[in-house]
């Protein structure tokens, strides 16, 4: 009977407390959102202290960054190139012309006149032409161009087999004297350095441009009278 009486009295007491339990359940939360937002940051800094703290067990972080691959693979990570580029061409040309006419002219009957003429005038030479002419030419031309620059340039967008597209602007004013260079290309993750370098040799696509402006460029620039009489002459 006391046993009975027992669990009578606890069965009650969790009933009455149902409610109770329900309610503080399914309260309404009145945090607004900065609050949210500052409770989740505040959440995640304790848990940033928590995993920095020293443990007495032992840590393989160590083994996690030699092994793990920090190469450029999503928009906006930075990739370096090293630009080296050698340009040289040469180009040789050879024309030569001959050309030679000949006409000849006889006139071996003229109404009898031909027997009055002196022995001589040979009536059947009595107009001969000749022509000649000849031509030769030559021309050999020889450009040679070497750019070497560094330029770190921004994943602008990853193409679906994985390729990355990039692009870099540089622009520098010294002195009155602006200098902008713009590359874009198009390069794949696996030639990439683990330093996130790579060549301009394996950039797939490259253009580079480059321009100034300023006093120096403008002086070095003929004025428009000297163009249009280069253009003319």
């Amino acid at each position: 009977m006391v046993l009975r009486r027992i669990v009578i009295a606890a069965v009650g007491s969790l009933l009455a407390a149902a409610p109770l339990f329900a309610q503080s359940s399914t309260k309404p939360s009145n945090d607004t959102y900065d609050q949210a937002v500052a409770r989740h940051l505040e959440t995640a800094r304790q848990l940033a202290r928590a995993s920095a703290a020293p443990s007495d067990e032992p840590s393989f972080d160590w083994i996690t960054g030699l092994t793990s691959d920090r190469r450029a693979s999503r928009v906006n990570d930075l990739i370096t190139v090293r630009v080296i580029e050698n340009i040289e061409s040469s180009a040789t040309a050879d024309s030569q012309l001959d050309k030679e006419s000949k006409a000849k002219a006889a006139v071996p009957t003229l109404f009898g006149l031909e027997t009055k003429l002196p022995d001589s005038i040979d009536p059947n030479n009595l107009a001969s032409t000749r022509y000649e002419s000849a031509f030769k030419g030559g021309g050999s031309t020889t450009r040679t161009s070497m750019l070497t620059a560094t330029m770190t340039t921004r994943v602008s967008e990853v193409l679906p087999n994985g390729d990355l597209v990039l692009e870099g602007v540089r622009e520098i004013d010294l002195n009155g004297e602006r200098q902008v260079v713009v590359l874009t290309g198009i390069v794949r993750a696996q030639d990439l350095r683990r330093s996130n370098q790579v060549l301009s040799t394996q950039v797939a696509q490259l253009r580079i441009q480059y321009y100034g402006k300023g006093l120096m460029k403008d002086n070095l620039k003929p004025g428009w009278l000297v163009r249009v009489l280069n253009k003319v002459f």
